[in-house]
C-alpha cells in the first residue's frame, strides 16, 4: 500500500498557506505549504480554514522558485488513457501554476519582465503533449525490472522507487523528496508516449501496450543536445517497452534509442544540415565507456544499431562511433552499422529484411521478458538492441517497430493467442492498430525532440512509401528548418529551467536573459524586409524600363549582401541560441 499516491486532491488556498487534501474520508492528513516561509508540514482536516478557496486537483507536479519566489504546480486536467494490471493510466492535460507571493509589487520592471519570461518557458514545457502518471502502478520501471526487486523495494512510495532517468518533474519534487512523511502527494510524471489496445486474434482477447518513457538526463532539443555529457549521458535518449498481457500471462520487449554516446555536436547555422563537429579535445572513451557500462547493468548485452549515411558529413560520425566499440573491447556489445537511406534509396523498402535477417539470430538470444499466470517467471530479456541514426528519430522507429513485430510474433505464439504458422501480417485488424500506434510514437517522440512530427510515418502506418508521404516529409523537414534555427534557443532553455539545468536566483537580479543579442542577429531580417520591399517595388514599376532596372539592381544588391553576410558568419550569429546554459555545458 506504500506504493500508491492520492488520486483526487482538494487545493485549499488561503492568503497564508496552500493545503492540499485527499479526497478520502479514512485519510485525515492535509498537506500543508506556507506561502511565506515555504516550510511544508503535514496538518489535518479540521485545521482548513473554512473560508479558502477550494478547487479539485489530480496531482502535485512541484514547486519552481522564479524571479517573484516560489509557485506551485498542480495537475489540472486529465485524460484516461486505459488499464492494465488493475490499474488506471492517466495523461496530465492541464495545469496551472500558484504564485507563493500575493503580490508582485516588490519587483522592478525587469524583474517583473525575467519572470513573465520564465513563466512562459514553464508554460512552454508544459504545454508540450506528452506527461503521464498513475496514481498506483511505477511507470517508470519495465516488467522485468520490476519483477526482479525486493519486499523493501515494492514498500518504498512511487517517489522513491521511480526510475530518476524518466521522472520529469524530480527537480520540481525535491522539497517533497525530502520529507518520507508527505510522499504520498509527490507524483512521478513521466515523459514520452503511451499508448494501450484491447485487441483481438483468433477470438482471443489481449492488451497491447507501447511504453516510451524519454529521459530527462541530457534533455533538450534536436540541435542543441547531442552526443552525450560527461557521466555519459546520451542526448534524446528513449526506452520503449512493448507489453501484451493475455489471460494473466505478460510479456514485454524492450528497446532503447540514443544520440551517438561520444562528445560531439551540430550547431544550427541557418544551413540545412549543420555540419557535425567531433570534439576533438575531450576525453572520448571516458565518456563512451561510463555510457556502455550503465548500458550493460540495466540492460544485459548490447546490440548497436547503427543507421546513418556512411558516406558525406555522417561517415565521421559512424567510423568514430565504429572504432570507439573495438578500442572498448567490450565482449557484451557488438556494432552493426546499417546505410539506412542508401539501402532504402528508390523507395526500396523491403530492403530492411536485409538488417531483419542479419540480427535475427542476435533477437532470438536475446529473447523477450514472460511471466506466467502465477507471477512465475519464464524468460527474461537477456539483451537489447540499440537504435540510432542522427536524430533517434525517423529511421530508428521504423526499424524498432520492425524488431518490436518480430518480438511480438513470438510472443503471441508462445502464449497461445497465434496458431502455429498464422503471421501477425496476415491479421489485418490487429495490423492496423499495430502500425498506427508506432507511427504515433514516432512521432509524439519527433514532437518532444525536432518540434514537428516524425518523417516516413507512411511506411510505418502503410508498410510501403508513398508520394503523398514523401510530400509529408518535405513539409515537416521545413518546419523544422524554421523551429530548429529560430525557436529552439528558447525551447531548449525551456527544459533547461524546468528540470533544474539553470536555478533562478532571487537575490542576483543579473540573469542570461540579458545578453544582448548581437548585431549580426539583428541584421537577418532587416535584410530579408529590404529585399522583400525591393521585390514589391520591381513589381510595381515593371512598366518603366529604367526604375525596373534600378529595382533590379537594387534588390540583387541587397539580396547579394544577405548572402554574403550569412556565408561569412557561417549562420551562427542568425540563429536562436539558447541563454541559460553555457554553450560548454550542452555541447
Amino acid at each position: 500500500m506504500a506504493a500508491v499516491a492520492y488520486e483526487t486532491l482538494q487545493l485549499h488556498v488561503t492568503p497564508e498557506k496552500f493545503y492540499i487534501e485527499p479526497c478520502d474520508d479514512r485519510v485525515d492528513d492535509v498537506l500543508a505549504i506556507d506561502r511565506v516561509s515555504t516550510e511544508v508540514t503535514l496538518t489535518v482536516k479540521k485545521d482548513v480554514p473554512p473560508s479558502a478557496v477550494t478547487r479539485t486537483i489530480f496531482g502535485i507536479l512541484g514547486t519552481i522558485r522564479l524571479v517573484a519566489g516560489s509557485y506551485l504546480i498542480v495537475i489540472t486536467k486529465k485524460k484516461k488513457i486505459g488499464e492494465f494490471f488493475n490499474h488506471v493510466i492517466w495523461k496530465a492535460t492541464d495545469f496551472d501554476i500558484l504564485s507563493y507571493k500575493k503580490t508582485v509589487l516588490h519587483l522592478t520592471d525587469i524583474q517583473l519582465q525575467d519572470n513573465k519570461t520564465f513563466l512562459s518557458m514553464i508554460n512552454h514545457v508544459l504545454s508540450m503533449d506528452g506527461f503521464y502518471f498513475s496514481t498506483t502502478y511505477d511507470l517508470t520501471h519495465t516488467l522485468q525490472r520490476l519483477s526482479n526487486t525486493s519486499p523493501e523495494f515494492q514498500e518504498m512510495s512511487l517517489l522513491e522507487r521511480a526510475d530518476q532517468r524518466f521522472v520529469w518533474n524530480g527537480h520540481l519534487l525535491r522539497e517533497l523528496s525530502a520529507q518520507p512523511e508527505v510522499h504520498r502527494f509527490a507524483l512521478p510524471v513521466l515523459f514520452g508516449f503511451i499508448t494501450m489496445h484491447s485487441c483481438s486474434i483468433n477470438g482471443k482477447y489481449f492488451d497491447w501496450i507501447l511504453i516510451s518513457r524519454r529521459s530527462c538526463f541530457r534533455a533538450g532539443v534536436r540541435y542543441y543536445v547531442r552526443g552525450i555529457d560527461s557521466e555519459g549521458h546520451a542526448a534524446n535518449f528513449v526506452e520503449t517497452e512493448q507489453i501484451v498481457h493475455y489471460n494473466g500471462s505478460k510479456a514485454s520487449f524492450v528497446q532503447t534509442r540514443g544520440s551517438m554516446p561520444f562528445f560531439w555536436s551540430q550547431r544550427p547555422n541557418l544551413k540545412y544540415k549543420p555540419k557535425p563537429q567531433i570534439n576533438q579535445v575531450a576525453n572520448q572513451m571516458d565518456g563512451f565507456q561510463r555510457h556502455f557500462d550503465s548500458q550493460i547493468i540495466t540492460y544485459g548485452k548490447q546490440v548497436i544499431i547503427n543507421l546513418v549515411n556512411q558516406k558525406g558529413s555522417e561517415k565521421p560520425l559512424e567510423q568514430t562511433f565504429a572504432k570507439m566499440v573495438t578500442s572498448l573491447g567490450n565482449g557484451n556489445i557488438r556494432y552493426i552499422a546499417f546505410d539506412f537511406h542508401k539501402e532504402c534509396s528508390k523507395m526500396r523498402w523491403d530492403r530492411l529484411q536485409i538488417l531483419l535477417d542479419q540480427v535475427a539470430d542476435l533477437q532470438d538470444e536475446f529473447g523477450y521478458f514472460l511471466v506466467d499466470a502465477n507471477g512465475k517467471v519464464v524468460t527474461n530479456q537477456e539483451g537489447i538492441f540499440r537504435s540510432n541514426c542522427m536524430d533517434c528519430l525517423d529511421r530508428t522507429n521504423v526499424i524498432q517497430s520492425l524488431l518490436a513485430r518480430r518480438s511480438l510474433q513470438a510472443q503471441l505464439q508462445r502464449i497461445g493467442v497465434l496458431h502455429v504458422g498464422q503471421r501477425i501480417e496476415e491479421q489485418a485488424e490487429f495490423e492496423k492498430i499495430y502500425k498506427n500506434a508506432w507511427a504515433d510514437n514516432a512521432n509524439a517522440c519527433a514532437k518532444q525532440y525536432a518540434g514537428t512530427g516524425a518523417l516516413k510515418t507512411d511506411f510505418t502506418r502503410t508498410g510501403k512509401r508513398t508520394q503523398w508521404g514523401l510530400v509529408l516529409d518535405g513539409w515537416n523537414s521545413l518546419v523544422r528548418y524554421y523551429k530548429n534555427n529560430f525557436s529552439d534557443g528558447f525551447r531548449q532553455d525551456s527544459i533547461d529551467l524546468f528540470l533544474g539545468n539553470y536555478a533562478v536566483d532571487e537575490i542576483d537580479h543579473s540573469n542570461p536573459l540579458h545578453i544582448q543579442k548581437d548585431w549580426k542577429f539583428l541584421a537577418l531580417p532587416i535584410i530579408m524586409v529590404v529585399a522583400f520591399s525591393m521585390c514589391i517595388i520591381c513589381l510595381l514599376m515593371a512598366g518603366d524600363t529604367w526604375t525596373e532596372t534600378l529595382a533590379y539592381v537594387l534588390f540583387w544588391g541587397v539580396a547579394s549582401i544577405g548572402t554574403f553576410l550569412i556565408i561569412i558568419y557561417n549562420g551562427k550569429d542568425f540563429v536562436d541560441a539558447p541563454k541559460l546554459v553555457q554553450k560548454e555545458k550542452i555541447d
